[in-house]
């Protein structure tokens, strides 16, 4: 079977895409996930322009209208248009800059009309039932060793997610090293491999030690047991749990806590973070460098919290407010 490399020799586009995913890693950092979805984009799209006997090196401004059309006629919603308009953008900037085209078809290109949508939030009740009934499981007398294992590394990640606001994918690989008994500070790399400090709290850390107390006694119990780098261990490709796994683990959780699933995942968590802390009066640049944002304006998508807030204290604080 040939390798990606050498089909794409056959292909212009597919050289000119994997050229392009190369800069994106190298220059901007970008991680697996956006170098995937950037991939898919610009498959289809070639695969578009090949039935209009175009190319990536020889699409017009039309051309390029033509695609976005079908997508709106594909049924794809707003945001994912604004995706491949945003991939299509970069891909002929890149061209443009490399000498590849002496114009950019894509630069008058205008995008779907889209508010951007308030995050799910759980309330800070809604998080408390989720962590009370994660510690009850781990206290649950009928659990065998691996299960007992198991609740308490679920205990874990969801103690050391609502007080970091970590991305799902950080979470999961974090270090073993991130648990060491005197941290109170753990670094965290994140999107285009930078690195942050991020605080814990007291309740993470003592989550994390009743987690690895169960993890060593388990290799006491088993002569097989290998030491891993990794906090959450798996033995899949990676070495560590997935984010896949943690997800579905976490909608178990919310389903035997009350809440429903399908309102619960390790995002909504990261921006039931981001929120409470704002609720609370912190500030926005604060939970920027606390979430890895590059830019505020990822950030202020939080910014109804604040509002709100603003909103309650005119009404319970101005001297002319109706009481």
């Amino acid at each position: 079977m040939p390798s990606a490399r050498t089909a794409s020799s056959k292909n212009p586009d597919a050289k000119l895409s994997l050229l392009f995913l190369d800069m994106l890693a190298a220059e901007q950092g970008a991680g697996s996930n956006t170098l995937a979805a950037y991939r898919r984009d610009l498959e289809d799209l070639s695969s578009f322009l090949g039935n209009r006997n175009a190319s990536f090196a020889s699409a017009s401004t039309e051309d390029l209208r033509a695609f976005l059309a079908d997508l709106d006629q594909r049924g794809f919603k707003s945001a994912s248009v604004a995706r491949r308009l945003s991939a299509i953008r970069h891909l002929y900037r890149f061209m443009l800059n490399e000498r590849m085209r002496k114009d950019d078809p894509a630069a008058i290109l205008s995008g779907p009309k889209r508010g951007r949508g308030l995050p799910k939030v759980l309330s800070i009740a809604d998080v408390d039932r989720l962590l009370s009934k994660a510690r009850e499981l781990t206290e649950s007398p009928a659990l065998s060793s691996s299960q007992m294992l198991r609740a308490k590394r679920l205990a874990c990640l969801l103690e050391v997610l609502y007080a970091t606001g970590l991305r799902v994918s950080e979470l999961v690989s974090l270090p073993l090293s991130a648990a060491r008994r005197d941290t109170r500070m753990i670094a965290v790399r994140g999107k285009g491999d930078k690195e942050r400090l991020v605080p814990l709290n007291d309740a993470s850390r003592q989550s994390m030690a009743d987690y690895l107390a169960a993890i060593e006694l388990g290799r006491k119990d088993s002569k097989e047991a290998v030491r891993s780098k990794w906090l959450f261990p798996s033995f899949g490709e990676s070495g560590h749990l997935s984010r896949q796994h943690f997800a579905r683990e976490l909608k178990e959780l919310a389903a035997a806590a009350g809440l429903s699933p399908r309102l619960v995942s390790p995002h909504v968590l990261r921006h039931a973070f981001a929120s409470h802390l704002l609720h609370n009066g912190a500030d926005l640049r604060i939970v920027q460098t606390l979430l890895g944002h590059t830019d505020i304006s990822t950030t202020q998508i939080y910014t109804h919290v604040v509002e709100e807030r603003l909103k309650s204290l005119v009404r319970d604080l101005h001297p002319l407010a109706e009481k």
